[in-house]
């Protein structure tokens, strides 16, 4: 499935989601599964934002982009942590007016099973998401399937309060589950705004990825002397990657060029959308010898 077709679906679960849960709401009155359904409308939200920002990236490259539009992605999760923080907010308001105002919801068979419905759609809407995400490493994907994951986890917790109410007769439950519901938001809120800047700001890749690019880089240049000044960033499921790489004076422009073709292909079977940069230089740039990644 293409990143614009899962992104479709996810507004598709995303409203589904928010009519069984204020159906779930109205059932009971519960201020724990109002704050649920309210997340449920920042998801539908960010998934039309998401949709948006998906279709914009997978559009080529043009004269004043062009190296693509792979960045849309970053904004799209940016803006969906910054809603997500807005939702948890406004639920810790209504939480706190719970508190001074405590009223017992209705023991709904109907609507608990509503509730309960709407989480396992999400359950497996997250799961789809998230092997998606990684698989076309999409940073809005990933960022709508992991807010869909804290809200099945908040989905679950607002329940188990539910349950405490009606078997403890302690109202005062229903208000402590939607106050921590909003801090597990607030949470997931923060970690989507700072792995979307770290895009925007790019940041470069994760250092174990970093190390297994030093690593073909110096095993398949066979015939230079040195690389250095290797840099890297990503960009939405792109991955840019350039480096200088020394040969010596009596290294043909084939012979070179033969060299940075045997690493780019390396480099590309490891990572999948890479684009890599290598700028050839004579030997007397070389740092060190040994085919040396600096």
């Amino acid at each position: 499935m293409t990143p614009a077709k899962l992104a479709a679906g996810s507004v598709a679960v995303a409203i589904l989601v928010l009519l069984l849960k204020a159906g779930a709401w109205w059932l009971t009155g519960s201020v724990a599964l109002f704050a649920d359904a309210l997340e449920s409308v920042v998801n539908v939200a960010t998934s039309m934002a998401a949709l948006l920002a998906v279709r914009f990236s997978q559009m080529p490259p043009d004269a004043n982009h062009p190296y693509g539009h792979a960045k849309a992605e970053y904004f799209s999760a940016v803006l969906a942590g910054v809603l997500i923080i807005v939702a948890a907010l406004l639920i810790l308001n209504e939480a706190w007016g719970a508190v001074q105002r405590p009223r017992a919801p209705e023991a709904s068979a109907i609507g608990i099973t509503v509730a309960i419905a709407a989480t396992v759609a999400n359950a497996a809407w997250a799961v789809t998401l998230l092997r998606a995400g990684r698989r076309l490493r999409s940073p809005a994907l990933m960022a709508d399937g992991r807010h869909l994951v804290s809200d099945v986890v908040t989905s679950a917790g607002v329940l188990v309060g539910l349950g405490l109410v009606f078997t403890t007769g302690m109202l005062w439950f229903d208000p402590l589950m939607a106050a921590l519901t909003a801090l597990n938001i607030l949470w997931s809120g923060w970690s989507v705004v700072r792995e979307s800047v770290g895009g925007l700001m790019d940041e470069a890749v994760p250092q174990d990825q970093l190390a297994r690019i030093r690593s073909i880089v110096a095993t398949k240049a066979d015939g230079a002397i040195e690389a250095h000044d290797l840099r890297t960033r990503q960009a939405g499921r792109f991955t840019f990657v350039e480096f200088h790489l020394v040969v010596g004076g009596e290294t043909s422009v084939n012979a070179a060029h033969a060299i940075c073709d045997r690493i780019e292909a390396a480099l590309k079977a490891e990572i999948g959308d890479a684009v890599i940069t290598i700028h050839v230089e004579p030997e007397g740039k070389a740092k060190h010898h040994g085919v040396v990644v600096l």
